[in-house]
């Protein structure tokens, strides 16, 4: 979302924009739009003279007057979208990057006036903005959607859902499927909701979304984990075992992997059953699992 305030001035104006009456304070917002307002409107000869410069000599003093004798018409329309609880300023400063994209594109020989081809523009800039700043997911991507997004609002009566009979009026009149009018009007009365409690709400944070929505077995670290931990368990392992000789491999598989319990040999029944002491046994045993873990560590 842009930055500027409803005390940012939405346009910047060249000194010689005097000439033409723009004069006052533009400190804030209403000095901007009182100013605005006094700047002379041209005639029909006017305009057409100056956008034929434009055009054919590309006079930049004719396109500045053609934009400052139409950034009333910019203003008009930011009213008419004070309601999305946007700043005013933003939104007549998108309005008037799409004046300024109307003037560079305005053909004075097709008989039509700037006012009513720049209107296009104007709001074509404003509610790209709105669609982009109005909530933090995008809630119309669609060229029906975005209809039903800037329509639904003035459709409806009041706070409560629309009846079926509603609902079908208005998709026959938009040319869009009821369906398509349900989700838009369930996507406008929805809300953004933060994941995570705010840093200072203390106790509250037990209660964020971020505490029962999260789960374990989709956390991606998590998966990562558990992926590693089976291939140690059937391939790693079975690497170690092969890199024991014959004695050493029984003595590990009868002390740790005989039973799920753990519940394995004693050092003194694997003695009686090599011949040699506990001690020995125990002895091979060390040995023998430092080998594994050496070879446990390509799995790691």
């Amino acid at each position: 979302m842009k930055a500027a305030s409803a005390q940012t001035v939405p346009v910047t104006i060249e000194n010689n924009a005097l000439a033409l009456g723009f004069t006052g304070s533009l400190g804030n917002i209403d000095a901007y739009i009182s100013a605005v307002n006094r700047l002379p409107m041209l005639t029909q000869e006017e305009e057409i003279s100056l956008a034929r410069s434009l055009s054919e000599q590309n006079d930049l003093a004719a396109a500045q007057k053609l934009v400052l004798s139409h950034l009333r018409l910019v203003v008009s329309i930011a009213r008419g979208y004070l309601g999305y609880g946007l700043p005013h300023a933003d939104l007549i400063q998108e309005g008037n990057i799409g004046l300024m994209k109307a003037v560079k594109r305005f053909d004075p020989n097709q008989g039509v006036r700037l006012v009513s081809y720049a209107m296009h523009w104007i709001k074509a800039e404003m509610h790209e903005y709105i669609l982009k700043n109005w909530r933090l997911v995008k809630v119309a991507t669609t060229k029906a959607q975005r209809k039903l997004f800037f329509n639904l609002r003035s459709h409806k009566t009041g706070l409560e859902t629309m009846t079926p009979a509603q609902v079908d009026a208005l998709a026959s009149m938009l040319k869009v499927k009821p369906e398509e009018v349900i989700e838009m009007e369930m996507r406008l009365s929805g809300r953004d909701v933060a994941l995570e409690a705010p840093t200072d709400s203390g106790d509250d944070d037990k209660f964020a979304p971020i505490a029962y929505l999260s789960s374990d077995t989709t956390e991606p670290t998590k998966i990562l984990e558990a992926k590693q931990y089976d291939r140690l368990q059937s391939e790693g392992l079975e690497d170690a075992l092969g890199k024991l000789d014959a004695r050493s491999r029984r003595i590990v598989e009868a002390r740790w992997l005989a039973n799920d319990d753990g519940s394995g040999a004693t050092l003194h029944e694997l003695a009686e059953e090599f011949g040699v002491s506990a001690e020995r046994i125990r002895q091979i045993e060390v040995v023998a699992l430092k080998k594994m873990k050496g070879a446990l560590q390509a799995y790691a």
